[in-house]
């Protein structure tokens, strides 16, 4: 047989095939996906979000940055503040131990 007529029968059989599928699907009400839609039925949202449902996120969230806000101000003005950094006698202390380390290291040098 020759290979170009056999291809051309089973193309004109897949177009074959394709129209009685078409056919049943047609006269089934039955979408290619293979869900059943009544008439009159809202198609389904797929994907992103409605306008009430946004609207809804938007307050919760900011609901609940108001009651971080709320909970983070009275907690910092309870807890009590730690000072930091050197006194004045502990400051003096450390100047006298450089002059001290540095003079020696002068010495050591020369």
């Amino acid at each position: 047989m020759d290979l170009n007529r056999i291809i051309t029968e089973l193309k004109m059989e897949r177009d074959r095939m394709g129209r009685a599928i078409d056919v049943l699907l047609e006269d089934a009400k039955v979408a290619v996906s293979g869900i059943v839609r009544r008439a009159g039925a809202p198609k389904r949202r797929r994907g992103g979000i409605t306008a009430a449902g946004r609207r809804r996120l938007s307050q919760a969230m900011k609901r609940r940055w108001a009651e971080r806000r709320i909970g983070k101000t009275t907690g910092k003005a309870s807890a009590p503040k730690r000072g930091g950094g050197l006194t004045a006698a502990g400051r003096k202390k450390l100047s006298e131990a450089m002059k001290k380390r540095w003079a020696e290291k002068k010495k050591n040098a020369s």
